[in-house]
């Protein structure tokens, strides 16, 4: 699994590294950047979980 976030739709929430620390952190900018390459089986409901609750859907799965 890959994961992605749309830059110019973050707002910075940071509900995603609320639900998904291990995948995801807010950088010096204030806005929210995948940690990991490849997501790991272990952390994919996390990063579903995170994907489905970013208030800005900046954030696509694949």
């Amino acid at each position: 699994m890959k994961v992605t976030i749309d830059d110019d739709n973050c707002r910075g929430h940071g509900a995603c590294c609320a639900i998904s620390p291990d995948v995801f952190d807010i950088n010096d900018d204030g806005y929210a950047e995948v940690l990991l390459d490849v997501i790991p089986a272990e952390l994919e409901e996390s990063v579903r979980k995170a994907a489905a609750n970013c208030p800005e859907r900046a954030i696509t799965v694949g």
